[in-house]
């Protein structure tokens, strides 16, 4: 059974930094395939994507983030990592994780598996 568990959520200052972490278990099979990514839904808005990275390990970035924000994986794909720099207020959302057999996509649709979430807050 696959699970999803993000951490490394919190509360910071504008210009700050936090690392997202999501523990991903499945076995090795199911993390070879999958393209990981992260979201974020700011209350009242819809799930927008902000990060992925594919089974080849190609990475892709929404706009508003690009050079802040960097994605990675672990050894043998048993996390992925969001390092987020030079936060401001906009940033502030609940982030989640989630995994998908197919290409890595933008609607929140094409992904089979998610986690709980975790808050990130940025004050001004």
């Amino acid at each position: 059974q696959v699970q999803l568990v993000e951490s490394g959520g919190g509360s910071v200052q504008s210009g700050g930094s936090l690392r997202l972490s999501c523990a991903v278990s499945a076995t090795t099979a199911e993390r070879d395939r999958f393209c990981m990514a992260w979201f974020r839904q700011a209350p009242g808005k819809e799930r927008r994507v902000v990060a992925t990275i594919e089974r080849d390990g190609r990475t892709g970035y929404q706009e508003s983030v690009t050079g802040r924000f960097s994605i990675w994986q672990g050894n043998y794909k048993n996390t992925v990592y969001l390092q987020m720099n030079s936060l401001n207020p906009e940033d502030t959302a609940m982030y989640f994780c989630a995994a998908s057999f197919w290409a890595c996509g933008s609607s929140p649709t094409g992904y089979d598996y998610w986690g709980q979430g975790t808050q990130v807050t940025v004050s001004s």
